[in-house]
């Protein structure tokens, strides 16, 4: 097997890592326009709790999710370390999300993705596409699909 074809046969996704509650979870980078701190949210009456309101980013204005709430977690705790990930998605364009810390970039091989089976018990599996294995340690890869359904 020369180099090309090992290239092939290896190929990678990078992914963010972030800290939810005692959770660590992937965001695939692709998906990722810009990590901001923290900043005051404007809230937007009549939307769901989970949506927090919007902020003004550059002169865009983009809605912000807590999801935390979204995801049946306990409500976010703000401090130093917490961010807001500016994700441009397809379908909805530009959607904020809070986290609470931005950990590391990671980059996983494709045949060390698991894909999840649904058990029904845990509601939080519904968010995840894939459980990814790095250095020992398991990342839950987080399904923005499903996340920003609804």
């Amino acid at each position: 097997m020369d180099l090309m074809e090992m290239n092939l046969t290896h190929e990678t996704n990078q992914f963010i890592v972030i800290q939810l509650g005692e959770e660590q979870y992937g965001i695939d980078i692709k998906y990722i326009d810009n990590i901001v701190r923290m900043q005051h949210i404007t809230r937007v009456p009549k939307i769901p709790e989970y949506l927090k309101g919007v902020i003004n980013l550059r002169g865009e204005v983009i809605p912000v999710m807590s999801i935390r709430l979204k995801m049946g977690l306990p409500v976010d705790e703000i401090n130093k370390n917490t961010r807001i990930i500016i994700l441009k998605l397809d379908t909805h364009g530009s959607i904020g999300i809070i986290v609470d810390q931005v950990k590391e970039v990671v980059t996983l091989e494709v045949n060390n993705i698991e894909k999840v089976s649904y058990d029904g018990k845990d509601e939080r599996i519904n968010y995840i596409s894939g459980i990814g294995k790095c250095e020992g340690g398991l990342i839950s890869l987080l399904d923005f699909a499903a996340v920003l359904a609804e």
